[in-house]
């Protein structure tokens, strides 16, 4: 499906501003890190339901930070430029995906943390995945680029990413929300998909169409 490459993507740019900047001044004072990282037993109990949406403009390190907005930004212009050509709501769309997205990614993780005074969590990456899996939705077999190397499509990348979550989230460990990564993807498909069959469900019968089209290894 082709799309006009002089489009623009305002939201994307703004949000990665609105990341690096909260980010930054996070890095450099405890204070705001501490009143805005994701506490679940601190929502719970002191009703501090904004760190849904705060803790997701935040980051561990510059890495963390780096990797997500570099993720972002190329899915998300295609994104936000997709909702904008196929007249699906265009940048409102895009950003109502994108700050639900940070809310219902953390819900499965507030409930299973909202007694552990010592769970903390942030990050964009719910949202991310959210992004990374709405636009996969308008080109299923375009290829992707697992470690810069490895080719495949990436309707087989998203198969193969919610079963690596899934595995994940059920051994627990380690300092990755796998939680996080499953809902905010599971969120970006049915969003998007629930907004094409409202809007323009023509569409819809296009996307199925291609699906029936596999290439294993991308275009």
């Amino acid at each position: 499906m082709g799309i006009p490459g002089t489009s623009l993507y305002p939201v994307t740019i703004a949000l990665i501003i609105a990341n690096v900047a909260l980010s930054l001044i996070a890095f450099s004072n405890r204070d705001v890190m501490s009143k805005t990282i994701m506490w679940p037993y601190g929502v719970k109990r002191k009703n501090q339901y904004y760190r849904f949406i705060t803790s997701g403009f935040i980051h561990a390190d510059y890495m963390h930070l780096i990797f997500n907005m570099f993720t972002f930004f190329f899915f998300g212009r295609n994104l936000e430029i997709y909702f904008n050509y196929y007249q699906l709501g265009g940048s409102i769309s895009f950003l109502a995906l994108y700050l639900i997205a940070l809310i219902i990614s953390d819900i499965p993780t507030y409930l299973k943390q909202k007694d552990n005074p010592d769970y903390l969590c942030l990050g964009a990456s719910g949202a991310v995945s959210a992004v990374v899996f709405a636009s996969i939705v308008f080109s299923p077999w375009s290829s992707i680029y697992i470690y810069g190397a490895i080719k495949i499509s990436a309707a087989v990348y998203a198969v193969l990413f919610l079963v690596y979550c899934i595995y994940m989230s059920k051994k627990g460990g380690g300092h990755i929300n796998h939680d996080a990564h499953l809902w905010g993807s599971l969120f970006g498909l049915a969003f998007t998909l629930a907004l094409i069959m409202a809007i323009q469900p023509a569409l819809f019968a296009g996307i199925v169409n291609e699906l029936k089209h596999p290439s294993l290894f991308g275009n």
